[in-house]
């Protein structure tokens, strides 16, 4: 890009893809604006890992909403629910969309990233939604983003006046967890600021992943692919 930049809303968990995503909007030269969310999930770890990552990137601003998401249930990431524990391999993860899916979650964060974007004049929003490697939640589709990305251009004031086209950017959609891993290598993303775990563990007085929980599973699995030591669960 040339002169100016333009912004960028991109969606930050906290994890390994919305990290690795928002590296990549930087290295296309956007103008980052993270947007987090507290939605009552089992911990604020990922919360954490997020703002340290936004603080390294020098986002020009980090908005972190609270969405009282347990309120609604329905997921054991938003309830008392347990989560499940040693899945042996992808097959088996994405043979059933998994209890720690969350009711519209990816619906719910994209359409306040719209409202932001709007607001801001931002026509781009990254989201790190992942269709090969991932537990099988019906919102991280390819299909789901293009309905997304037209719904958008349809409701917006922005969109409907011609002033903004919206483009869902979904970078990582065709990677595998292990090409995810060397990407954000390549880019220089510190993985010990990118938290996977669903049911962390309190062990000596420090937070560490259980290693056995779907997420777990999947990073453990994509940094032993991509041949990278594991700054979490190598520890």
């Amino acid at each position: 890009m040339t002169g100016k930049r333009k912004p960028a809303v991109v969606l930050l968990s906290g994890g390994i893809d919305s990290t690795t995503t928002l590296y990549i909007a930087k290295a296309l030269g956007f103008d980052l604006y993270a947007i987090t969310f507290n939605y009552g999930q089992r911990h604020s770890i990922e919360l954490s890992m997020a703002r340290l990552c936004a603080e390294r990137l020098d986002v020009r601003k980090h908005l972190v909403l609270d969405i009282d998401l347990r309120q609604i249930g329905g997921s054991a990431l938003t309830s008392d629910m347990e989560v499940p524990k040693a899945v042996n391999s992808q097959e088996q993860a994405q043979s059933q969309i998994p209890v720690t899916y969350v009711p519209a979650r990816n619906t719910i964060f994209l359409s306040l990233a719209l409202a932001w974007a709007e607001v801001i004049g931002s026509e781009d929003i990254f989201i790190g939604a992942n269709a090969v490697d991932y537990s099988g939640y019906p919102d991280c589709r390819p299909e789901f983003i293009h309905a997304f990305e037209n719904m958008a251009n349809l409701a917006t004031k922005a969109s409907v006046e011609g002033s903004l086209r919206y483009k869902i950017h979904v970078p990582l959609i065709d990677m595998t967890k292990a090409g995810i891993i060397r990407k954000g290598a390549e880019l220089g993303v510190d993985h010990s600021l990118a938290w996977s775990c669903y049911d962390p563990e309190m062990r000596n007085g420090k937070y560490l992943p259980c290693l056995r929980c779907d997420s777990c599973v999947l990073r453990i699995k994509g940094f032993k692919e991509a041949g990278i030591s594991d700054p979490l669960s190598d520890a």
